[in-house]
């Protein structure tokens, strides 16, 4: 089976962010960094050209297919931030509710900017994926 295409690299989370453009997306990303830092206690590493992304797990699908992946993190796409929560927002109703302008994916968050969102609830949300993702697979730092 083919490996995932996103993986973890080498590449400096540090000059990941500053060199994101726009300066509004650079500044929401050093602000969710410091936020999933705090969160999770783990140092952030690169997933593939631009996901930030903190701790990891193992899965292993009915499939047999199998990898690894980051356990929460987020990347400073040009058109928005995008927050990642495995394994998803599936039960996360009503404090996505409490959260601010967004739209969702499978386990995608899309958010324009910082200020159209509370950050407190953003980190509730961090905070519920991983717990979430903890009771399905073993999370360990990146």
């Amino acid at each position: 089976m083919a490996e995932n295409k996103t993986q973890p690299t080498v590449q400096s989370v540090t000059e990941f962010i500053a060199s994101v453009e726009p300066q509004r997306r650079r500044d929401d990303a050093t602000v969710l960094n410091a936020l999933f830092q705090e969160i999770t206690g783990w140092q952030p590493r690169l997933w593939g050209p631009a996901i930030v992304g903190y701790g990891q797990y193992h899965y292993k699908y009915e499939s047999g297919r199998e990898g690894d992946f980051l356990a929460t993190g987020f990347s400073p796409r040009k058109a928005n931030m995008v927050l990642y929560i495995m394994p998803g927002y599936a039960d996360f109703g009503d404090i996505l509710a409490r959260l601010g302008k967004h739209k969702l994916g499978k386990s995608c968050l899309y958010i324009n900017k910082l200020d159209d969102v509370d950050l407190d609830v953003v980190a509730e949300i961090i905070r519920a994926g991983l717990d979430d993702l903890g009771a399905r697979y073993q999370v360990r730092p990146s």
